[in-house]
């Protein structure tokens, strides 16, 4: 997972909040009970890592031979498993990264917003704004990979219950992962409260597996936690190890979802879960596969080393544990998806996507939402990428390098954090920057060798979706100031519609994307309708760079005389845009609003792409196609559908 946040909450997350105090999606609960939920929510992709990550190490990648299955190698790819949850995931995330955080919130668009935000739109904050965009754009690339991998890799494990279900494996993995996309709608409420003590069982397991046949072998853990191992490893094999690095990455695909759920459960209890319990069961499991493997002759270490996972299991609980680790997988995948609901929503509210019809599918957790174009657009993605490869195998091929771009663009962003909002000396930032960069970069130069094999899947897609989202914003930039050219100031218009245009009874609200000037609609009405209503109200929603807004700093108002008001209501970018809601609130804008004597004037712009310098005319086509097909005003502010009058225009950029 990615992100930018391979899960930017889920409604588990969402849910676990609401039910243990966390306000505003900070973690207020007692400790052990947000360790449990994050344990449920945030480590379900690195998670099931174990089921494939050792045994894809020792295969054939681009050509080159699979490396000797023999203690050298063995303790070699362990140790680097070690040190890379070590250095990735513990120091960089937990101990770093996890420190940057946007008012309790993680996640690469949080960490924009608060580069955004404290850096005062300096010059080189561009830059990083379009890294963290393109981050956002891969972790959608990898949201497809994700629960397509996790499925496919568990339902394999049915073929050692029983030879004949080899030929179902993909079948059974497309039918269950539609019934996950098809249940999204109706929300996950229920089966979130079960998340956190099945992924609690599933790592108790990985664990007692890896101690069961480490009993055996002892000395495997020394040499696991030994550096020198892994250091021995590329002295013996150089080029080979090398490669073995883009398979060794995918023992911390998810190693980001620790920062982007940190504002559901917090940096301490995600920290805690992870160093007491989780890496611990991971570690240990991965050591049992290779002193399983040890323990064997040369011939038989060849065949276990196909499937270490599933081979490692006892004959008389293989079926149980192997149903076990789907349900892990399906969690993984729930997160996932959850995960890209949420950023949606962020990358809407902060002007980088268009408006989309957004569901609440719970009247207790805020954070619990469904996006169908998302829903049905990631579906028929991952059933087409499982049908397409048709083995974990082949999908490793293409899984990792939309992981290790991210972690590479985390670590650009972090410089930016310690540099520039931090104020560290260049002397104390640069050796920790530059050791993860080494790291960093060893992996995602390890992973781009598996463009030519199914690497270049996540990357298509995501700088496809890249382009949209940097199409979007620059067009909408453009439309603005297009809009803005000429505008009218609003307090000359008051005094001179006052006295030229007939007063009728109740309220006019005209919403307005720009803080000044006279909105479109409103030109629209007096033109040719030649009435304003008694009260006339200017509607600007603000989305700030914070996840939420006190709710005392919600409203502002300005009278501009003569009946005319312009109000602003200012929301954070983790919060839902409920306009009537916040108008029932108010009452410092001449008096309480009633929704039966209020209209709701809305301006639809329809788009002329024209040959002005600013953006590409192919650009501009496909920004006015996104316009068009974008969900409209009424529905994303939640106003009712009886008391809206949308009047057009057109617009050139």
């Amino acid at each position: 997972m990615t992100d930018t946040a391979k899960t930017d909450s889920g409604a588990a997350a969402a849910q676990f909040a609401h039910e243990h105090g966390h306000g505003h999606g900070h973690a207020q609960g007692g400790l052990a009970k947000l360790a449990l939920g994050a344990i449920g929510v945030v480590f379900g992709d690195i998670g099931t890592s174990p089921l494939y990550a050792f045994r894809e190490t020792f295969a054939s990648h681009h050509g080159v031979p699979g490396i000797q299955v023999d203690p050298v190698h063995i303790h070699g790819v362990l140790s680097l498993v070690f040190w890379s949850m070590m250095i990735v995931v513990t120091f960089k995330y937990v101990l770093t990264i996890m420190k940057a955080d946007n008012k309790g919130e993680g996640g690469s668009l949080a960490l924009l917003a608060l580069i955004n935000r404290k850096s005062e739109n300096r010059k080189w904050t561009g830059p990083f704004i379009l890294l963290g965009v393109f981050a956002t754009a891969l972790f959608y690339g990898d949201s497809m990979i994700t629960p397509a991998m996790s499925v496919l890799s568990a339902t394999e494990g049915l073929q050692y219950v029983n030879p004949g279900f080899e030929a179902w494996i993909v079948p059974i993995a497309v039918a269950i992962l539609f019934g996950l996309f098809a249940i999204q709608s109706r929300g996950t409420e229920r089966v979130g409260k079960l998340f956190g003590p099945i992924m609690l069982f599933y790592f108790a397991t990985l664990a007692g597996l890896g101690v069961m046949h480490l009993s055996a072998m002892p000395q495997v853990v020394l040499a696991t936690i030994n550096p020198l191992n892994a250091l021995n490893f590329f002295a013996t094999d150089g080029y080979r190890a090398f490669v073995a690095m883009g398979s060794v990455v995918l023992a911390v695909t998810g190693a980001e979802a620790l920062y982007a759920d940190m504002g559901h459960f917090g940096r301490k209890p995600i920290g805690v879960s992870w160093m007491v319990f989780v890496l611990p069961a991971l570690m240990l499991n991965y050591m049992g596969q290779g002193a399983m493997v040890l323990s064997q002759t040369p011939e038989q270490a060849a065949l276990l080393i196909k499937d270490p996972f599933f081979l490692m299991i006892p004959d008389e609980v293989r079926l149980p544990v192997i149903f076990l680790a789907l349900l892990a997988t399906i969690i993984a995948s729930q997160a996932v998806i959850s995960g890209a609901f949420s950023l949606t929503q962020q990358a809407v509210q902060l002007g980088f996507m268009p408006r989309m019809q957004i569901k609440h599918t719970s009247a207790a957790a805020a954070g619990q939402i469904y996006i169908p174009v998302i829903n049905w657009g990631l579906m028929i993605a991952v059933i087409f990428l499982v049908l397409f490869f048709r083995s974990s195998s082949n999908l490793a091929a293409a899984y990792g390098i939309a992981v290790t771009g991210a972690m590479f663009i985390d670590t650009i962003l972090l410089a930016a954090v310690l540099v520039s909002l931090w104020r560290w000396p260049v002397w104390k930032a640069a050796p920790l920057v530059v050791a993860f960069i080494i790291v960093d970069m060893a992996y995602l130069g390890a992973n781009l060798l598996k463009v030519p094999s199914g690497g270049w899947v996540p990357l298509v897609i995501g700088l496809a979706i890249f382009t949209l989202l940097t199409s979007w914003s620059r067009g909408r930039a453009l439309m603005r100031a297009s809009m803005a050219e000429g505008a009218i100031p609003m307090e000359v218009f008051a005094k001179s519609a006052h006295s030229s245009a007939t007063r009728v009874p109740g309220t006019a609200i005209f919403m307005a994307s720009a803080a000044s000037g006279v909105p479109s609609a409103l030109l629209h009405n007096i033109k040719h309708n030649k009435v304003l209503h008694e009260r006339v109200v200017i509607l600007t929603v603000a989305i700030q760079d914070v996840p939420f807004v006190d709710e005392t700093e919600r409203c502002s108002v300005k009278d501009l005389g003569q009946g005319f008001y312009r109000m602003s209501l200012r929301y954070g970018f983790l919060e839902e845009t409920d306009v009537p809601a916040a108008l029932k609130r108010a009452d410092i804008c001449g008096g309480p609003f009633e929704m039966m004597k209020t209209s709701f004037f809305l301006s639809r712009q329809t788009l002329l792409p024209s040959a002005k310098p600013g953006m590409a005319l192919w650009r501009e086509k496909l920004f006015a196609w996104m316009l068009r097909n974008a969900a409209s005003a009424m529905e994303f502010f939640r106003l009712p559908t009886n008391r809206v009058v949308e009047l057009g225009s057109q617009v050139e950029i």
